[in-house]
């Protein structure tokens, strides 16, 4: 077997936001830099990254099961110090590997009879100095937009010359890129040989043939000689068909992300001030006196001020011996701490981090605020969202209750997976919980049940196009309040001075209640202009508009009368939901624009009678 080239390594000229880095462009993911087409490398070869450490105990006791380690530490993402003259031992970064390794020469040859235009595939090994040569004349190359992958997320180079030939011909001569007409699409491309053979490429597209053969497990983006068995290890493991992927398309890479909202604790102050000086100096303490020692140090002293040593050690065995056993849901706690906020004004918690308080719920709309149990203004609250793995070609988001599945094949980020990205926002959002006993008199009429088996045939006619899939059909009350979710950032927008894809939700179904958070949280300044907090006195006026925004849409009645099952449209988990009524932008959406239907909420013109707020 020959053995892997060594990647090319390249330091751009090119900046991404921290929080992109964690949810959009994180180890794994292709991008398009101004000069480079680049994967983003693994954890392993990220540098600087310990100057910024993050502490949320609730999110590390998720992480470690989901990910079977004995611990697990949060970082930022590196900041770059915009100093090009620092020495190596200062250099901050993320490191990005070239990929693709095959390109596209800017040299051209027409077929006038047939209007083609045929451009030069070449290998990065034949170039010459970064370029395509021809009669002493030098070309410039862009990379192929096409690769490779599996739905484990390997990825690699298309084998081009295998794909044309087949694996028993040994042809090396130059290959072309055939296009014809301007749409791109794959039946106008061509890879075409210079010994006369020629494959169209959306013969790649058909996974029956396994046109591009089996997956062998390449992972690029952790360096050279991370190459793994595809099959893993397990007994029913199979190896996968690699698939066609285009390098900037939408499926081409899911950042797998668990966030939590930071609520206040038992001892908070004492956790906090433990955590500020966790990661660089207490972690290695193994005893009451190696607390009195590192007291000595100026940053331990000024962060410790005000316990005693006997109270850090306990803190300290507490976080070493991995605390309680976290059995309860990310958003169980959440929810029973918003529903449980003082409604008087009083001191914010010590830790600072939250600070929520019910109001009076507004009367102005009696005949839907009499649906409503609680209504909470949250001035201020922080959110940590960590990165955990990623996906290609299918989305793997968390459940109702926020926990990601532990049977998902998740790609890793790293070969030694000791820490993960992660990034704090904080900000602000209005709390709105609605009276169980109003849910569970709605779930019971007949009209509810006989749209919850329509809800249910989609979902069950999605799942068989997904094999293997493990997700769960969340349930009436989820997609609800999910819905409903939509129809209030949409109204909520126009007024409160935050853009609708600035707003995002957190939707609340379980025990303890049912409940809708929007908040709108920022690693900058954006998230604390206090207008989200404000419409919390207004809401009754806001859940008429949302209401009313929703009774009528653009595309109705086709909307209104869309069937979930219906598989000439493939929409499986929308029932009366499209872009003219209920989608909105994913920076706002949990999950992905799935499971929303408006006929749940308020009667529409199909008129089936399943509104949650019919007399509306």
């Amino acid at each position: 077997m020959t053995p892997p080239r060594k990647r090319s390594t390249v330091r751009p000229a090119g900046q991404i936001r921290q929080s992109q880095i964690v949810t959009t462009f994180g180890p794994g993911a292709m991008v398009d830099l101004t000069d480079h087409a680049v994967i983003i490398a693994g954890l392993d070869h990220w540098a600087g990254y310990k100057d910024h450490p993050i502490s949320e105990e609730r999110l590390a006791a998720k992480v470690k099961a989901l990910l079977g380690v004995p611990s697990i530490d949060f970082y930022a993402p590196p900041a770059d110090r915009d100093d090009p003259n620092a020495p190596n031992a200062d250099v901050t970064g993320i490191t990005a590997w070239l990929f693709p390794e095959w390109f596209v020469a800017q040299y051209e040859e027409r077929n006038i009879a047939t209007g083609a235009r045929s451009r030069p595939l070449v290998s990065r090994m034949d170039l010459v100095k970064g370029s395509y040569e021809r009669d002493r004349k030098k070309y410039r190359v862009v990379p192929v937009r096409f690769v490779q992958a599996c739905l484990r997320g390997h990825v690699s180079d298309i084998g081009w010359q295998v794909f044309v030939h087949g694996n028993e011909d040994k042809c090396r001569r130059a290959l072309w890129m055939e296009e014809r007409g301007t749409s791109g699409d794959l039946t106008d491309i061509t890879i075409r040989c210079e010994c006369g053979k020629s494959k169209a490429l959306s013969a790649a597209t058909k996974l029956n043939d396994v046109p591009l053969g089996y997956c062998n497990g390449p992972r690029p983006w952790l360096g050279n000689f991370a190459r793994e068995r595809c099959g893993g290890s397990s007994a029913g493991s199979k190896i996968q068909v690699n698939r066609l992927l285009v390098r900037s398309a939408s499926n081409a890479y899911f950042a797998q992300t668990l966030s939590v909202i930071s609520i206040p604790e038992p001892a908070g102050a004492l956790r906090q001030a433990v955590d500020s000086v966790w990661v660089n100096y207490l972690q290695y303490a193994d005893s009451k006196a190696d607390i009195a020692r590192e007291r000595k140090k100026q940053q331990v002293s000024a962060a410790l001020e005000g316990f005693l040593d006997d109270e850090v050690w306990q803190d300290v065995q507490r976080r070493k011996g991995g605390g309680a056993p976290v059995t309860r849901g990310i958003r169980e706690v959440e929810l029973e701490t918003l529903l449980s906020a003082p409604d008087q004004a009083g001191e914010d918690q010590p830790d600072g981090l939250f600070h929520a308080r019910a109001i009076q719920i507004p009367k102005g709309e009696p005949s839907l605020t009499k649906k409503l149990s609680t209504v909470v203004k949250v001035h201020r609250l922080r959110e940590v969202i960590a990165q955990v793995g990623f996906t290609r070609f299918e989305a793997a988001v968390a459940d109702v209750n926020g926990e990601l599945a532990l049977e998902v094949e998740r790609a890793a980020l790293s070969l030694n997976q000791s820490w993960v990205p992660a990034v704090e926002n904080r900000g602000e959002g209005v709390f709105v919980a609605f009276d169980p006993s109003a849910v569970q008199a709605w779930l019971a009429r007949p009209a509810v049940k006989t749209r919850g088996e329509q809800l249910i045939a989609g979902f069950d006619a999605w799942k068989a196009l997904h094999p293997g899939v493990t997700a769960k059909f969340p349930g009436l009350p989820y997609i609800l309040l999910h819905s409903l979710s939509h129809l209030l950032i949409t109204a909520v927008a126009l007024e409160c001075g935050y853009a609708a894809s600035s707003i995002r939700e957190r939707i609340y179904v379980g025990e303890s209640g049912y409940g809708i958070l929007l908040y709108t949280a920022s690693p900058d300044a954006e998230g604390t202009l206090g207008g989200l907090v404000q419409a919390a006195d207004r809401i009754d006026q806001y859940l008429r508009e949302a209401l009313e925004l929703g009774q009528l849409c653009a595309n109705d009645p086709v909307c209104a009368q869309h069937q979930p099952d219906n598989r000439q449209e493939e929409r499986f988990l929308l029932g009366a939901a499209c872009h003219g009524c209920l989608l909105l932008a994913e920076s706002s959406c949990e999950r992905r624009n799935d499971f929303l239907d408006r006929s749940l909420v308020v009667p529409t013109v199909d008129g089936d009678g399943a509104a949650f707020f019919d007399e509306a």
